[in-house]
């Protein structure tokens, strides 16, 4: 098979090795944090056989078709659970931060000849066997898994850390040391770095700049999924973590400020000492 740079302009289409016939399953599944650019090409298209579409890799199998994307998910048409088990094994020397438990999505496809493409509780009719067509798909689809993980993210840190604020409000102050205070804003910072810098993920694919007439597909399943609403929701929850960080950084500095005072009133005791009772 040939390898497809980032920037090929008209990708090798290979017939699609999928059934036409019956009802089969569509696995997807988030295998970890990114692939390592470093050795995909390598590992992948050299080693194993795969063809590169821009961020996606194209993997041969016996039965059905896989697409790895290259945020690692992994996004099966027809192939049979042993197979992708196995196919799951082969990619792990590539990713980075292995998720210890997949996430995994399912649907179901099947081919209706003629038909318009259309989707309905959690089944896509497929009007032909094409395979770009199920690229434009697979982009939907893993995007969706990867966007379950934000969110997840998110809702976590923000879960963690509601406890804050209603100290704050009852208190007046957060009970937590500088030290605690700098380490957990590190840990937000983090979170909200690691969401905001791979926030591009979510946008529409470079695929389509090439391929326009499959952007119909990837956007009507891209509504079924609620792409959209659900990236607004995500961001609220990312302006809620930046306002958790804004009040632990003003937090932190009215600790410092307070840290300072106490030291200047300390060395002035010390110098009205000193002034009034001089050594002899």
């Amino acid at each position: 098979m040939n390898t497809m740079s980032s920037n090929t302009q008209q990708a090798q289409v290979i017939p699609a090795q999928i059934s036409n016939t019956a009802s089969q399953r569509i696995n997807v599944a988030l295998l970890g944090r990114a692939l390592d650019s470093e050795k995909c090409d390598e590992y992948l298209v050299s080693q194993h056989g795969a063809v590169k579409y821009r961020d996606a890799y194209l993997l041969s199998l016996p039965q059905g078709e896989a697409w790895l994307f290259e945020y690692a998910v992994l996004v099966c048409w027809g192939v049979k659970e042993d197979d992708r088990r196995q196919l799951v094994e082969m990619i792990k020397p590539i990713i980075l931060d292995p998720l210890s438990v997949h996430f995994i999505e399912q649907f179901s496809y099947h081919i209706e000849e003629g038909q318009a493409f259309k989707i309905h509780n959690d089944v896509v009719s497929l009007p032909a066997v094409n395979q770009l067509t199920l690229l434009a798909l697979s982009h939907a689809f893993a995007q969706s898994s990867k966007l379950v993980f934000f969110e997840e993210q998110a809702e976590n840190v923000i879960r963690e850390n509601t406890y804050l604020s209603k100290e704050l409000a009852r208190s007046g102050s957060i009970p937590l040391s500088r030290r605690k205070l700098a380490r957990l804003r590190g840990q937000l910072f983090d979170t909200s770095s690691d969401i905001s810098l791979h926030f591009n993920l979510l946008d529409t694919p470079e695929f389509f700049w090439n391929y326009p007439d499959q952007e119909e597909f990837y956007i009507h399943l891209s509504k079924y999924l609620d792409l959209q609403p659900r990236i607004d929701i995500l961001n609220h929850k990312l302006e809620t973590i930046h306002s958790l960080l804004d009040m632990l950084a003003n937090e932190q500095h009215h600790k410092h400020s307070a840290f300072l005072e106490w030291i200047i009133i300390i060395l002035i005791a010390i110098d009205i000492l000193i002034y009034f009772f001089p050594r002899h």
